[in-house]
């Protein structure tokens, strides 16, 4: 990947991961697809390889991408859901030629049109963020607890109460920072 971009943020389900390439949403957001190209990097990495991308096929992937965080929030907060976002999710749904193939070792795998458009692969994201916002797998949508992220996640830990949209990023942050509040209130103490 070219230097001077940040990290993409990758996570098992293609959706969440998808609205993570915008982060830290309440405070001092972070980018991560500011360029057609970053957009086709971020497809190749989650197996959505697409020949190029012009600006205006960005755009309709970071209206998909903001569409996809205000129903999964929805979702997570149960509220009723954004028609403006529903609409948007359906339309890039259709949109696009990809088929759902089986590997030999059993995996599900998305075949995109013989073009391989940027439309092909919002589809796919489209679809995926249906499933999950649907309730049909199993896990639930949750939101970080952190106070500058509050990202979208699906959340598929045993017990259901994930806090963290990624441990290494948020999680971590928010156990450093009380592991100083902790030291700042007892300079002396060794934990």
């Amino acid at each position: 990947m070219p230097a001077g971009f940040p990290d993409f943020r990758l996570g098992s389900v293609l959706a969440t991961s998808f609205t993570a390439t915008l982060t830290e949403r309440r405070g001092d957001a972070v980018e991560r697809i500011p360029t057609p190209q970053r957009l086709v990097d971020w497809l190749a990495v989650n197996g959505l390889a697409v020949d190029s991308c012009t600006a205006a096929q960005l755009d309709l992937a970071r209206e998909l991408r903001e569409a996809i965080h205000l129903a999964a929030t929805a979702a997570a907060l149960q509220d009723a859901l954004p028609a403006s976002a529903v609409q948007v999710i359906n339309d890039r749904s259709v949109q696009g030629r990809a088929a759902a193939i089986l590997t030999p070792e059993g995996k599900r795998q998305w075949r995109l049109g013989s073009s391989s458009r940027v439309e092909d692969a919002l589809s796919v994201i489209a679809a995926d963020a249906i499933e999950i916002i649907a309730g049909e797998r199993d896990g639930k949508l949750a939101l970080c607890a952190s106070p500058t992220c509050q990202a979208a996640f699906f959340d598929t830990s045993q017990s259901r109460t994930r806090k963290w949209c990624d441990m290494n990023t948020c999680g971590n942050r928010q156990k450093k920072a009380r592991f100083n509040a902790r030291k700042r209130e007892h300079p002396g103490s060794v934990e």
